[in-house]
């Protein structure tokens, strides 16, 4: 096999010297890694502190300054380390990874408050659209009401490529802490700008390093692997610790920056937070209804027990005195109705009524979780019945405060925490049920076969089970057979319905809104989920007539083919007799609702990129015209959202959400988005609350923007001409590679880590659905956190070139290259798609995926797969040169590209020792070290590529 020769990643910006800007930045990182080489050098002694410098001075002499000897140099020490020495180099390049995300986010951070502070706006900022929306002639009242009616909800999940433990991401979440402070003494010092000044900020700046030493010596001995797989209630307080460190007190800061920006006026509360785990069952045997029922009790403990604090600092802070202030009469009323009899507060009318209100969340918190709470001034007693009931007592104490001429207590406490009462109720977070189609189908056989209506399901035709279905919708009576041997699949389906009936009972209706059907194929899927909500008690009424469900039935199109089909299976689905009726009777009473969730991992798995990008850009322009005809059809709205089952890869439908929001299809946002938040980027974007808050308001920005800004221009026929062309090549070339090439299934399971990654305990789900080597049956996650793993990136750009190649061997070179560019110039779908393909081609390496490919033990299948997959990457630089103007990835992006070169020489060595260890362990040296140090390199190449999972 020809092998790429190694190069200092060419297609990376060369950056000659760091901007002044970024001084803080790389002195935050050289304190961080001299802190670290102080840690190794006390606790692993001077030995291997030398040899991970040495390590490190030769990695960056060969990136930085292509320095071949270096890289020999580099290859040879690496190869000889022992096991041990492997580990402890591993481990030292891991953590130092970990470190520069903190310093990274913490320079984020610090260069978008100066930008405030000097009143620049940046894209994806509130600030930015308010400017933008003020220019196009939306008004403030316009704004409002689209907000009235909007819902922007990110859905946390749980994936098998979450690698962070909850102890290192406390650890660092205290080293985050502790850079904040050191920039918070610098500006104290500056301001103050005298000798004491400078000697006191000396002191602080010490002590505030010593703790940071303190932390990071207590990162170097604390496990980063678990002993043990993840189970399902790990994962649901590894969710739960982002809702209690950044949602729960960041989010009602941005609506008040939102109501701020529009002038104080009310906002309804669209921003609403999502999530799937204990709800998600699709090929993960441990979600049952137990999960469900364990996962919302933990919210509603979570978000109980921040309420109970909050009216407890209420209770301190509103000592107002009736003998100075009378009491407005419903303010003396709730305080009259307290069980509060302690004399020394006859005349605290606030304070009793915030006990009895406190007494009362006790008792709601006892009835609901079983929790007790940490203070009783009373005993727990009269339960609040939902969060409407606590919301109208804190309007009470709100309105009266505001009456007396006392608004200005309500802001610091009592607004944001009817804000957070009114976005999280008692149930913290919309917790959706997902199942396989297959398995919904194996339920209503089982049910359809003991009722003796249809003795084998399966194997009538299509248009046969739309009868049967209906005809059992249309009966009152249930399938269910007391007594009857059913299959344990029924019996677990059924079992997590009426849970969730249970649930909704318990924590209000917006604990679980949405029973998500994975690989929708037909009508006849959805239909069995109706029967399913039928026989839990979900489903209300008569069919044709009044008929209400109370979860909304919401089909997941994954596959190339399904997106091709999804407006017309829901066509179909609407066509049927009474389910327009069920849907409008199951939303508002002005509207229906309908979900339709699109997925980005699967599609992309199937079809590769472009062709993902692009079919799912036609699904959405096709069920936007198809639910435009529903509405003008029966004469009454239908609120319809997209959910974009979005990964943290490019090839898994990552890169930043302001961009790809954007870039959906005009007149397919509405005001409406749903977007899932997976894997390790749930922790890069919502670890740290200021970066969450951000992160946070782009989604809002962005799907303002994108519903009230007209586009400029409707697509021209011939860019969406160029983009089918561009999809059938693209199509071609990946499905050629990945399921026509024989032998392509061997190559990718030994050149990369994925058998050893599905042995990490990272996930409560298996990383494949079958227990097989086909790459039709693993799943979308670990199949794209592998290339990334090898740095071949190869979900993230694979066909790209080839369907270049083929538009100009169509059109004419000139003739392509001219439309293309202008395609890129204008059309924010080709211009962000590009974007996101030149970021992940700016982090591959075809140095070291030939590294990894010689791992695979056939030398012509390691020839011809890995030489398709070289060509392919030469043709797609080529491409997004001749189309951007641009011969170095990343010329748009200055600040990712420092980045990348920051981190290469650092990634590089956690490579070289992966693949030795791979190749040790696979060769029979089965020793704990080896196999620690591979899922320890897997760790810091993830932590150092971040957005890979």
């Amino acid at each position: 096999m020809p092998k790429p020769v190694s190069s200092p990643a060419p297609e990376v910006v060369a950056h000659g010297g760091a901007a002044k800007k970024d001084q803080p930045l790389i002195e935050d990182i050289r304190l961080l890694g001299r802190l670290l080489g102080d840690v190794i050098r006390e606790h692993e002694g001077e030995e291997t502190f030398t040899l991970i410098e040495r390590i490190r001075q030769l990695s960056v002499a060969f990136r930085r300054h292509a320095d071949a000897r270096a890289d020999r140099e580099l290859k040879r020490l690496l190869h000889a380390l022992s096991d041990a020495q492997a580990v402890s180099v591993i481990r030292a390049f891991t953590y130092f990874s970990h470190l520069a995300n903190l310093a990274e986010d913490r320079h984020h951070i610090r260069r978008r408050e100066v930008h405030e502070r000097a009143g620049h706006v940046q894209p994806g900022s509130l600030a930015h659209t308010w400017q933008r929306l003020r220019r196009a002639g939306v008004g403030t009242d316009t704004i409002a009401e689209v907000l009235q009616q909007a819902l922007v909800s990110p859905v946390l999940t749980a994936h098998p490529t979450e690698v962070q433990r909850a102890s290192i991401r406390d650890a660092e979440n205290d080293i985050a802490r502790l850079l904040a402070q050191r920039d918070a003494i610098r500006a104290r010092a500056a301001a103050a700008g005298s000798r004491r000044g400078d000697r006191v900020s000396a002191r602080e700046l010490a002590a505030n390093e010593a703790l940071l030493r303190a932390r990071i010596t207590q990162l170097w001995h604390t496990r980063l692997l678990r002993f043990t797989r993840l189970t399902v209630s790990d994962e649901i307080n590894n969710a739960l610790a982002y809702f209690e460190r950044t949602f729960v007190p960041e989010v009602p800061r941005l609506y008040a920056d939102i109501e701020g920006a529009l002038g104080g006026a009310p906002v309804a509360p669209f921003l609403r937070l999502g999530q799937w785990t204990g709800g998600d069952r699709d090929g993960n045997p441990n979600v049952d209804a137990g999960t469900l029922a364990l996962a919302l009790q933990r919210q509603a403990d979570l978000i109980l027990r921040h309420y109970l604090r909050e009216v407890h600092a209420l209770g301190a802070e509103l000592s107002l005195s009736a003998m100075l202030l009378p009491a407005p009469p419903a303010l003396q009323a709730l305080s009259d109705a307290s069980p509060d009899t302690n004399a020394h507060r006859r005349d605290e009318p606030y304070r009793r009524a915030l006990i009895g209100m406190y007494a009362r969340l006790a008792a709601t918190l006892r009835e609901l979780t079983g929790g007790e709470a940490a203070r009783h001034a009373v005993a727990p007693q009269n339960p609040y019945p939902g969060a409407e009931a606590f919301l109208a007592d804190l309007r009470v104490l709100h309105d009266a405060l505001v009456e007396q001429g006392c608004a200005a207590l309500t802001e610091p406490r009592l607004k944001p925490l009817m804000r957070a009462v009114e976005v999280f109720g008692f149930h913290l977070a919309t917790l959706d049920l997902r199942q396989s189609s297959d398995q919904h189908e194996l339920a209503v056989a089982d049910l359809l076969r003991h009722a003796r209506i249809a003795p084998d399901y399966a194997a009538l035709d299509e248009g046969a089970r739309q009868r049967v279905l209906l005809q059992v919708l249309a009966d009152p009576r249930p399938l269910q057979v007391p007594e009857a041997p059913y299959d344990t699949v029924t019996l677990r389906e059924l079992a997590v319905f009426r849970a969730a009936r249970e649930a909704r009972q318990r924590y209000g209706a917006a604990a679980i809104r949405h029973a998500i059907i994975s690989h929708t194929e037909s009508v006849s899927d959805l239909l069995e989920v109706l029967v399913l909500q039928k026989e839990a008690g979900l489903l209300h009424g008569h069919w044709g007539e009044d008929a209400r469900a109370e979860l909304i039935v919401v089909p997941l199109f994954e596959t190339i083919d399904d997106l091709h089909r999804a407006a017309g299976i829901l066509a179909e689905y609407y066509a049927l007799p009474g389910v327009t009726a069920l849907v409008h009777a199951g939303g508002p009473l002005e509207y229906g609702e309908q979900d339709i969730m699109l997925g980005y991992s699967d599609s992309n798995k199937d079809g590769g990129i472009f062709t993902s990008n692009w079919s799912l850009y036609q699904a959405e322009v096709a069920l936007a015209a198809l639910f435009d005809r529903l509405a003008a059809q029966h004469g009454r709205p239908l609120r319809w959202r997209l959910f974009h089952g979005r990964g943290g890869t490019v090839g898994r439908g990552g890169g930043p959400s302001y961009e790809a929001i954007l870039a959906q299809p005009p007149g397919t946002v509405r005001g409406q988005i749903r977007l899932t938040e997976q894997g390790e980027v749930i922790g890069s974007k919502y670890a740290n609350p200021e970066i969450g808050r951000r992160n946070l308001e782009t989604l809002v920005a962005a799907t303002l923007e994108a519903t009230l800004l007209p586009p400029r221009r409707a697509v021209p026929r011939r860019y969406l001409q160029a983009a089918e062309a561009l999809s059938r090549a693209s199509f071609a070339a990946y499905r050629a590679l990945v399921y026509e090439t024989p032998g392509f299934a061997d190559y990718f399971f030994h050149a990369t880590p994925i058998r050893e990654i599905a042995e990490l305990n990272i996930g409560s789900r298996p990383a494949s659905r079958k227990a097989t080597q086909r790459i039709e049956d693993l799943r979308a996650i670990p199949w794209s956190f592998s290339w990334g793993q090898c740095r071949l990136t190869l979900p993230g750009w694979y066909g790209f070139g080839s369907g270049v190649a083929a538009l100009e061997e169509q059109m004419g070179r000139d003739a392509a290259h001219a439309l293309l560019r202008e395609m890129h110039a204008r059309w924010p779908f080709f211009a962000t798609l590009l974007s996101n393909i030149d970021m992940v081609l700016a982090k591959s390496d075809l140095a070291l995926g030939a590294l990894y490919a010689e791992l695979v033990p056939d030398a012509k299948l390691r020839r011809r797969v890995f030489g398709a997959i070289e060509a392919e990457w030469h043709r797609t630089h080529a491409a997004l040169e001749t189309i951007t103007g641009h011969a170095q990835r990343l010329a748009n992006n200055a600040a990712l590209a420092r980045s990348i070169a920051h981190r290469f020489p650092y990634i590089d060595p956690l490579h070289h020792l992966q693949v030795e260890l791979i190749r040790r362990f696979r060769a029979g040296n089965q020793e704990e070290k080896v196999k620690r140090g591979i899922h320890l390199s897997i760790n810091g190449i993830a932590a150092g590529l971040r957005n890979t999972g």
